[in-house]
């Protein structure tokens, strides 16, 4: 990857504010967001991001699960919610707990009084399903668990949903998200539902890891961003906050940094800023493939379709992310 520079002054994101999302979207787009939120740190600019763009995004929930880091399901609920209250958003703004485990061990007792991640595939039941003409929007940005649960659940939601998936090195084997439970991957591969994946790939400028922040530009353009709250919220390293700008510099001074300069992908905040604005990266339709022993098969004559964003404008996607953080339009 090519040397990062610190490209963005405060003068220069400030020339963002021509960029309204009355301009990107006629209306709200309804947006359901499903984090492993204690896994690393570009869950939490994610949904930092998405509560800040309320003049763009409806949201209707919050849900989190468990993926290998992190810890149990409940670590990442009260990571959620940590940003929930440090976006000034808390009670109104509500996180619902997903699935601990994996599909496969969870998929035939979906109708029984409880389970595994009830509370968050009821949620997604019940939104996809409210009266309104304007799909829903499942976006995950961890395993996909909670979400094939749902629709295996109640199929009658597939016509209102759609999902855009942050994970995969496709055409590649591997990717984090993909791994912590690939059979609920393969059973949404095999579902007719519209599915689009923001994909990763791993040290290549054509996925979302090239959407990079290095310390300099956090600890430069971060501090002292978005709503004072009270009283102060502590972060998961120790230290307590009165806004998200700040926990974002605790963040990235807490993890290990990669490249010249060091640097960490915002790899979530990448997809939320994809359904904000589609210029911002490049679809490509293709016949659902599916995986065996972790590695993809090609389905040439498959009819049904995914597709694929790869090719993210970084300067693009960054700019408006640091200008939302300045200019913050809580959502209602």
């Amino acid at each position: 990857m090519k040397p990062i520079r610190l490209l963005f002054t405060v003068a220069f994101v400030g020339l963002l504010g021509a960029f309204s999302s009355a301009t990107l979207q006629a209306e709200k787009t309804r947006v359901l967001f499903d984090s492993d939120a204690n896994n690393e740190l570009d869950d939490q600019h994610a949904l930092a991001y998405l509560l800040f763009n309320g003049d763009a995004f409806e949201i209707e929930g919050i849900a989190v699960n468990r993926t290998k880091n992190g810890g149990n399901v409940s670590k990442h609920r009260e990571e959620a919610e940590r940003v929930v209250k440090l976006c000034d958003l808390h009670p109104k703004v509500k996180v619902y707990t997903g699935a601990n485990g994996e599909f496969e061990d969870i998929k035939n007792n979906t109708d029984q009084p409880t389970y595994d991640g009830k509370e968050a595939v009821d949620l997604i039941i019940q939104r996809a399903h409210a009266t309104d003409d304007r799909r829903l929007v499942l976006l995950p940005v961890g395993k996909l668990t909670t979400i094939a649960l749902a629709l295996k659940k109640d199929p009658t939601i597939i016509p209102r949903v759609r999902i855009v998936w942050l994970g995969s090195n496709y055409p590649e084997p591997g990717e984090y998200n993909q791994v912590n439970d690939e059979p609920s991957l393969n059973s949404i591969l095999n579902t007719d539902v519209d599915f689009e994946i923001a994909l990763v790939r791993y040290s290549k400028p054509s996925g979302t890891d090239a959407v990079r922040a290095t310390l300099e530009e956090i600890r430069t353009l971060m501090p002292g961003q978005g709503p004072q709250v009270a009283p102060p919220v502590m972060g998961r390293h120790g230290k307590s906050f009165t806004c998200f700008g700040d926990y974002s510099v605790d963040l990235f001074e807490n993890i290990t940094l990669h490249g010249d300069p060091p640097s960490r992908a915002l790899f979530d905040m990448a997809a939320v800023a994809i359904v904000k604005n589609p210029s911002w990266a490049t679809p490509r339709t293709i016949p659902a493939p599916i995986l065996k022993d972790g590695k993809w098969v090609e389905r040439p004559e498959n009819p049904r379709k995914i597709i694929l964003w790869e090719n993210f404008d970084r300067n693009a996607i960054m700019q408006d992310f640091y200008h939302s953080m300045r200019h913050y339009q809580l959502t209602d």
